[in-house]
Formats: structure tokens, sequence, C-alpha cells
């Protein structure tokens, strides 16, 4: 028998503020959007108590795709209507300056956040239609909209000599990626986006904006602690996002799972602690512990994977990249290059060996630098667990017979795994993207 329980009576609608709503009247009157907007208002009264712990995995996942979807459609509806009644002057009837101020007074949000739907409304309607349309069919969101016209109106900023149809490629070559990858991975590949445009000159453009990013970075770094009088003590600090990735890299590694197993949960209360308070006790580990560890001149006591050109390791001109993801000049590379800790992983130059053979039952160093390298972190492809995590499958079973070698290994975190480690339970399959998925078998 179901315990299915009948919703609550739609509640009376609260009294409108002047001029601050749509304008009231009996259903089938007014504009469309208006109509709409009053059913869309009802429908939600009609499930707010709805319960939902009676839904089945499958339903609440259709939910929430389809919820995200729709707020990504009412999102550029929003944004259209915004751009109309700012052209309409809106605002005036009630003293406002414009239709952001008037908007943001009557559902009491920021000013700068509505001024900031405008400018992308404005940008949507006028050069990027086709961004437009795909966040109005709910296929990407509002963030992924904001970084593909930014990204391209950079580009174009950059470049003046672009030909004919080059914002088009580019903001469908962004499009195409925003439906793959989440808004930071987009981001990152927003800042490539001169490789659609020219390619054979990318990497010396790259390299030459990512060298003029460093020297701003590291001129504005700065670090600054004070006693809050209670035995602790906070501070702040801005650093090169170079160096912010090789503190977060040492500080995962000193918090990894299995590193620190039951100090991960709060004895008190047996709950797991927040990841920030974790990276926090990594942080009191590496001050109190490894410090002294530190070489005294020059130096990194961190190993970091480097990956650029031979070309560019001789010039010094283009790009490399980080087993982190981060990207840095090559002119950069060559100078952490003089330290300890750095290994280049030169392509098109002389290579360490990574394929042991049967003789070796674990990956070793090198191997797994080569991993990391492919897969940067979990190769469950909705996992962002980071490389200092990392546990090195056999995707050639050792114990059947296969080999350690790096080209059939996967980086996986404690919990995948475990996934893939039983397979009677867990099948595991190959994604055109080089990733790994897991479903439990029935």
């Amino acid at each position: 028998m179901s315990l299915m329980t009948a919703p609550p009576p739609t509640p009376a609608a609260p009294p409108s503020a002047p001029s601050s709503g749509p304008p009231s009247g009996p259903p089938g009157v007014g504009h469309p959007v208006v109509r709409f907007v009053a059913s869309l208002g009802e429908a939600l009264d009609r499930v707010a108590r709805v319960p939902v712990w009676s839904m089945t995995h499958a339903e609440q996942r259709v939910a929430l795709v389809g919820l995200a979807r729709a707020q990504s459609r009412l999102k550029e509806l929003e944004l259209r209507v915004l751009l109309q009644a700012d052209r309409d002057g809106i605002g005036a009837e009630s003293g406002a300056v414009s239709a952001p101020a008037w908007f943001a007074h009557a559902t009491q949000t920021t000013t700068t956040g509505r001024h900031g739907d405008l400018h992308l409304a404005v940008r949507l309607d006028a050069r990027f239609t086709a961004t437009r349309d795909v966040l109005a069919a709910g296929v990407i969101d509002v963030e992924k909209a904001r970084i593909i016209t930014a990204a391209v109106e950079s580009l174009s900023s950059e470049h003046d000599d672009l030909p004919p149809g080059t914002e088009q490629r580019a903001e469908a070559h962004l499009i195409e990626h925003a439906q793959t990858f989440d808004a930071p991975m987009l981001r990152r590949l927003a800042k490539r986006l001169v490789e659609v445009v020219c390619p054979d000159a990318a990497d010396a453009a790259e390299g030459r904006q990512l060298a003029k990013e460093e020297a701003a970075a590291r001129a504005n770094a700065f670090f600054s602690v004070h006693d809050t009088g209670d035995g602790t003590s906070q501070g702040r600090f801005r650093l090169p996002t170079l160096h912010a990735h090789l503190l977060r890299k040492a500080l995962e590694a000193l918090t990894s799972p299995r590193r620190l197993g039951e100090a991960r949960v709060d004895p008190r209360t047996g709950t797991r602690l927040p990841h920030a308070t974790v990276l926090g006790h990594g942080l009191m580990d590496l001050v109190e512990n490894h410090l002294c560890d530190l070489p005294s001149v020059n130096g990194s006591p961190f190993t970091l994977v480097v990956t650029l050109g031979i070309d560019a390791l001789m010039t010094g001109l283009g790009v490399a990249a980080l087993d982190t993801g981060h990207r840095i000049s090559a002119g950069e590379a060559r100078r952490l290059a003089c330290k300890a800790g750095l290994i280049p992983m030169v392509l098109d130059g002389a290579s360490v060996p990574l394929d042991l053979g049967r003789e070796q039952r674990l990956f070793d160093r090198y191997q797994k630098i080569a991993i990391n390298h492919r897969y940067h972190g979990c190769a469950a492809h909705n996992c962002d667990r980071p490389p200092a995590w990392m546990e090195y499958h056999h995707e050639d079973p050792w114990q059947l017979g296969g080999h350690t070698d790096a080209n059939k290994g996967i980086s996986l975190c404690p919990a995948h795994h475990h996934m893939a480690d039983h397979p009677d339970t867990y099948h595991m399959r190959r994604l055109p993207n080089g990733k790994v998925s897991f479903t439990r078998r029935t």
C-alpha cells in the first residue's frame, strides 16, 4: 500500500509590491510570457510540499537533470525580457536610473549582478545568437554562456587580423566543448581558443600571454597573517596559480585517504571532516613536520611533472602543461627545470622506459607519472579526486598474466579502485574520451 500523501491546498498568493511584479488578472489575459510566469508559479505551488522520499532513483535523476535544464531556459527568458525592459526604460516610472537598478530593487538582489545580466543579454542578442539558442534549449547553463562570450570577445580584442567567420567558428568550438566539460575545464579550454584560429602560432601567442600573466601574478603576490587572540591565527595570501597548485598538491598528498585513514573523521561525532578542514590539517602537518626537509639553498621538496615539446624546452618559447592541469609559459618551465623536484616529460625527446614488463608487480614512479599525465586524477568520468589520491589499477589483470604496462594502467581513487577490483559487482567500461564508467551489475 502506498504511503503517498496528498499535496496540500494551494496557498494564497501574497500581495504583490507596487510595480514589482506581473500585472494581475484572470487566466488567459495578458502577454504569453506573463501567463507563463503565472502558470509556472501555480505549478510550483502544487509541488511545494509534495514529498520526494517516495521517488525512485531513476525519477530523482530525471528530475535533477530536468530542473537544471529548466533553470537555464528560464534564465535565457529572463535575460531577453530584461534586455527589452531596458530598451523600454521601465525604471523611469519609479525614478530608477535603469532597468537593472529597478530589477535589483524589486527582487532584493545586487545592482552589480543585474547589470552583469544585462551586459550578457546584450552580447547574446547582438553577437552570440548560437550561444543564446543553446542556453534557451537548456543545453548549457548561464555560467558557461558567460565563459563563451567573454572568451570570444577576448580573442577578437587580442587579434585584429582574424579572417571572416572566425568568431562564429570559435563560438561553435566552445559550445561543443561546453556540452562535454564542466565550467572550470571550459574556462581552461577557452584560454586556448587561439589554437582554433591560428594553430601554427598558437603556442607562441599563448606563451607570450602566459608570461605576461606570470609576471603580473608574481608582482601581486603577498602573504599576511595575524593573531586573533583566541589561540588561532588568520591569514590571507595571493599566489601565482602555479604556486597555488604546488601548495594544493602538497596538502592533498599529506591528506590523502590512505595516509590519514580515521584522521579524516571527527572523533567526537564520527562524521567526516569538511574537505577544507582536512586541508587545514595538512597545512599544519606541512609546517610542523616537513619544513625541516626543505633544502637550504634553491630546490623544491615537491615533485612537479611538466610536459613540453623539445623545441619549447630549447628556445623557451611556447607553453608547457603541469600534471595539475595548469599551463605555464615555456620560459617558466625552463626556470623550474633548474631546480630539484621537476620531472620534464619532453615530447619527441629521450624519455625513461615506462614498460618494465612482467617482473614488476607494482607500477614504478615513472609509470605512475605517465598514467597521471593521461588522466589528471581519477579516470572515472564523474570523479574529481586529485592525482595525489590516486591508486593504480592494472587494466590487463596482473594476476591473470598481464604485464605492469603504463599503457594498461588506470589511475583511480580508492572508491573507484575498489569497484574495479570487484568486476563481479561492478562493470567497468571504456568511454570514447578515454575515461571509464562503472555500473552496478544486477
